[in-house]
C-alpha cells in the first residue's frame, strides 16, 4: 500500500529506537522531531517535498539532486521546547526580552 509523501511531518518521542524506525520507515519533505514550530525558520534544511507535494528540475546536478531526496530532520529537545514555552508565553518578564533578543540578534 502506498501512503501520502506530506511536505512537513512531525513526530514527537523520547524512545531512539522508534524515531529511527519511524524515520526509517517514512517518506515526506522534511521532519520535525518533538517540535512543530520551529521547523520553518530552519535555514540550513532543504525545502521541498517529494511526489505530489513538490518536485523540481530533473537535468544534470539537480536532477540528480531532486531525485535524491535529502530529508532535513530537526530535533527540539523537551528541555528547549518547555523552556521556549515557559518563558516566551505572557505574562513576559525581564528574561523573555533577553531570550528574544539573544534569538534575534544579528551580526552585522
Amino acid at each position: 500500500m502506498r501512503f501520502p509523501r506530506p511536505l512537513a511531518f512531525y513526530y514527537f518521542d523520547d524512545d531512539a529506537s522508534r524515531t529511527r524506525s519511524v524515520l526509517e520507515r517514512t517518506t515526506a519533505g522534511g521532519v520535525t522531531l518533538n517540535d512543530c514550530i520551529f521547523h520553518l525558520p530552519q535555514i540550513n534544511l532543504p525545502f521541498g517535498g517529494v511526489g505530489p507535494s513538490g518536485m523540481g528540475a530533473y537535468h544534470g546536478q539537480e536532477g540528480f539532486n531532486n531525485f535524491s531526496k535529502r530529508k532535513g530532520v530537526m530535533v527540539m529537545s523537551r528541555l528547549a521546547g518547555w523552556a521556549l514555552a515557559t518563558f516566551l508565553k505572557p505574562p513576559y518578564s525581564r528574561w523573555s526580552d533577553r531570550i528574544v533578543s539573544f534569538l534575534i540578534w544579528r551580526r552585522k
